[in-house]
C-alpha cells in the first residue's frame, strides 16, 4: 500500500490487509439427503432417498386418513390418504433435487430431447 504522507511504499514491515490473507474455502452446506458431495454414489443414495419419500408418505398419510375414516365412519379417506403421500414424497424428492435428469457418460443425446431431422 502506498504512504499517504510521502505516496511511496513502506520499505518495512509485514504486509496486513485483506488483499494479503489467504484465500478462504467456499462453505459448504449439505445438499439433500442421499446426494453425496464427491458424487461417487450418489444415484444409488439419491434412489433410496426418492423411495423412503414416496414410501413414508404413503404410510402417514394413510394412516391419517385410516384414522380419519374410523372417525368419520367412511372408506375412501384411506386411499385418498395413500395417493396424497405418495404424490408429496414425490414432490418433495423433485423440490430436493433427487429426480433431476443427470447427463449419461458419452455425448448425451438422450438428454437433449427430440432430435431435429433437416427439411429434405
Amino acid at each position: 500500500m502506498f504512504s499517504r504522507k510521502s505516496g511511496r511504499r513502506p520499505v518495512g514491515g509485514p504486509r496486513t490487509g485483506p488483499e494479503n490473507q489467504p484465500a478462504k474455502s467456499p462453505k459448504t452446506t449439505p445438499g439433500a439427503p442421499g446426494v453425496s458431495t464427491d458424487g461417487s454414489d450418489g444415484g444409488y443414495n439419491a434412489g433410496i432417498a426418492v423411495f423412503s419419500y414416496i414410501v413414508g408418505g404413503i404410510i402417514v398419510w394413510s394412516l391419517i386418513g385410516w384414522g380419519l375414516d374410523n372417525l368419520w365412519g367412511t372408506r375412501w379417506i384411506v386411499l385418498a390418504g395413500a395417493l396424497l403421500g405418495a404424490a408429496g414424497g414425490f414432490y418433495l424428492s423433485h423440490m430436493h433435487g433427487l429426480t433431476s435428469n443427470r447427463i449419461s457418460a458419452g455425448d448425451g443425446n438422450a438428454a437433449r430431447g427430440p432430435s431435429q431431422d433437416e427439411e429434405q
